[in-house]
């Protein structure tokens, strides 16, 4: 998300303000509660709540995914299939993966043998996962499949694999098999109806998130969860239906037909420039086109829900980078700052896939504020002012409900504690941390893992050079 300039908010106020912040995001439909401040210690402080989830890619169904290997074929490799099953049981992982793929063409062509091995070849990837993540496990669960594409768990654990790394072989094909072998899950028509949405078929995504709205029955959290997608998928393809679109090789650009037609050149030029530039600093590259919507000044906010200080968002539920077009046609370097940045999230967003929710906040619009090259003017003085600081632990989530003030201050935070990060540690170990989310670790361990130093001490050390800084 970025956040607009604000020094007309910030002068009033004074560089004393006491730091605010709303955790629940519930409370934006009956307005913002009285403020609270916030204690000066970090030690006193109890860590907010997390809030529901709104993405598409944390809203999935969980599932079975284990299969029993307990019975093993009555033929003339029993003995090995046993031995290769036992290290599986016992984490031998890595033995147990030469085991599988030394297997002669005579075990792997045994009627009886071969689903068996995929059976094992399926919870070997489960064990990958767990220790490393699903980029650890793709490799076995395609394995799995190749030997048994009939056996719906097996195509079920794969199809999560490939959902959460983003893999574009999870493709309409693959999804529609999938919906013939496992009828009753919810997950293919969620996968198929974020495919589409993809494709700007938002029609038939629509679709798609009802039937497995149908599926849902017996979670009544994923239920609601998929009504309210289902609803915003509405309202986008109520608001974009009149809309023009224009692509470029990276990007489609959607605006009013009724606003300046030179506007999606300039947009797409930016964008383009943004995708060789950071590209190449992040040493990623996006897997599949961005679409970026220009919303007129009263669509925006309506349309996005976004807080009344955004000037952009990336909405990683609809893949869309958003921003209204108020000022864009005067102000060409504020354009170019909100389309840089929210492309960082998206970027973000293409590498880390599902895991992008893991990623605190704060680093995930710090990264965003250093490779896009922000310069926010009303940020620098802040820095000038007395200001309390904001624990990381409390801009780990959503900052949608943060009262204007205090979210100056956030991504004030954000963009120090960020740059300290990658000038003390580099950004080649940055992104192992980002890996190591990815994988699944807590922000804790992979701080300890990576940086080699607790959250913490983290925390401790940069607010010191924060304080030196502005001294």
């Amino acid at each position: 998300m970025y956040r607009r300039n604000i020094t007309h908010i910030l002068i009033p106020l004074g560089f004393g303000l006491v730091l605010l912040i709303v955790y629940n995001l519930f409370l934006k439909s009956s307005g913002s509660p009285p403020p609270t401040q916030l204690p000066e210690t970090i030690e006193s402080v109890a860590p907010p709540p997390t809030p529901p989830s709104n993405r598409l890619s944390e809203g999935e169904p969980k599932r079975a995914r284990v299969l029993d290997q307990s019975v093993i074929p009555s033929t003339p490799h029993e003995a090995l299939l046993e031995a290769i099953r036992d290290e599986i049981e016992k984490h031998n992982l890595s033995l147990a993966e030469n085991k599988l793929n030394a297997l002669s063409p005579a075990v792997l062509s045994s009627s009886q043998s071969r689903p068996f091995v995929a059976i094992l070849w399926n919870n070997l990837g489960l064990q990958q996962e767990r220790l490393n993540g699903t980029r650890a496990s793709v490799n076995a669960f395609k394995r799995a499949a190749e030997l048994d594409d009939s056996n719906p768990v097996i195509l079920m654990n794969l199809a999560h694999t490939y959902w959460e790394q983003r893999d574009r072989a999870l493709n309409a094909e693959f999804l529609t098999k999938l919906m013939k072998l496992a009828p009753e899950e919810p997950f293919p028509h969620l996968a198929m109806a974020d495919l589409l949405q993809e494709q700007d078929n938002l029609a038939e995504a629509a679709k798609h998130l009802s039937q497995a709205t149908d599926r849902a029955r017996q979670d009544p959290a994923l239920q609601s969860y998929l009504a309210a997608v289902t609803t915003k998928v509405h309202r986008t393809q109520s608001v974009e239906s009149k809309m023009t679109a224009r692509n470029s090789a990276h990007f489609v650009v959607k605006f009013d037909g009724a606003e300046d037609h030179g506007m999606w050149t300039s947009v797409l030029e930016i964008l383009e420039d943004a995708y060789r530039e950071i590209g190449q600093k992040f040493g990623h590259f996006p897997s599949k086109p961005i679409m970026v919507v220009l919303h007129t000044k009263d669509s925006f906010q309506g349309a996005t829900g976004s807080p009344a200080w955004a000037d952009g968002l990336y909405d990683p539920s609809l893949g869309r980078i958003q921003i209204p077009t108020q000022g864009a046609t005067t102000d060409a370097k504020w354009l170019a700052s909100v389309l840089r940045h929210e492309y960082v999230h998206a970027l973000l967003h293409d590498r880390l896939g599902t895991s992008t929710g893991a990623l605190p906040t704060w680093l995930n619009e710090g990264l965003a504020m250093q490779w896009a090259g922000d310069t926010w003017l009303d940020l620098d003085q802040a820095m000038q002012g007395e200001i309390n600081v904001i624990p990381l632990t409390y801009l780990e989530t959503s900052w949608g409900a943060l009262p204007a003030g205090t979210s100056t201050v956030a991504y004030l935070e954000a963009n120090s504690a960020t740059r300290y990060m990658i000038e003390r540690w580099g950004m080649a170990r940055v992104d192992e941390l980002l890996n190591a989310l990815q994988a699944g670790a807590t922000v804790a361990n992979a701080f300890q893992n990576k940086l080699f130093i607790s959250y913490e001490q983290f925390q401790r050390q940069w607010i010191e050079s924060f304080e030196q800084n502005r001294s």
